[in-house]
């Protein structure tokens, strides 16, 4: 068990920085209130991000109809549907495409039950686990599960200081 599960880990690692970083931004938008646009510097500050790369990241998951984005003083992005609505497949299919769930983890060109690489085995039963998380899990789950278990989502803390925030705002 513990093997598969450190093969999982190692092969979440085929993920681009822009598809981590897209994970990462649509995770705080889903912490965010429902429909709130926030800048995409704010998201990158929020992240340790550069903004430069960010607004790239965010032109993928806005034409693949995840986010909407608004331009001007009161712009910045937000989700285009509910949290629940949206799937960590979805996110690196649109950043990175589909190939971490059809390709050789090795890039070998024709690689299949036919002719499979040395890893073709292992990899295709990571890959398919892989791809049925990725499916199933949706950005509500992980927002929920980053406010249960008070789980960082950046470098520092930042969910306690969103809630509290949150928290003022509702008392004001």
């Amino acid at each position: 068990m513990i093997h598969s599960s450190l093969r999982l880990l190692q092969s979440i690692m085929l993920l681009s920085k822009g598809c981590e970083h897209g994970l990462r931004s649509m995770l705080y938008l889903s912490l965010r209130e429902n429909g709130e646009y926030v800048s995409i510097r704010e998201i990158g500050d929020a992240l340790d991000i550069s903004s430069t790369f960010l607004t790239k990241v965010f032109q993928e998951l806005n034409d693949a109809g995840l986010v909407d984005s608004r331009r001007g003083r009161y712009g910045g992005v937000t989700l285009a549907r509910e949290p629940d609505g949206i799937t960590l497949y979805q996110i690196v299919a649109a950043v990175d495409g589909e190939s971490l769930f059809t390709e050789c983890v090795l890039g070998l060109p024709g690689c299949g039950k036919e002719k499979p690489c040395p890893l073709h085995r292992e990899w295709a039963r990571q890959r398919d686990q892989l791809e049925l998380m990725f499916r199933r899990m949706t950005m509500k789950e992980m927002a929920d599960r980053a406010i249960d278990r008070n789980i960082r989502i950046t470098a520092e803390a930042i969910i306690d200081e969103m809630m509290a925030s949150e928290d003022r705002e509702e008392q004001e």
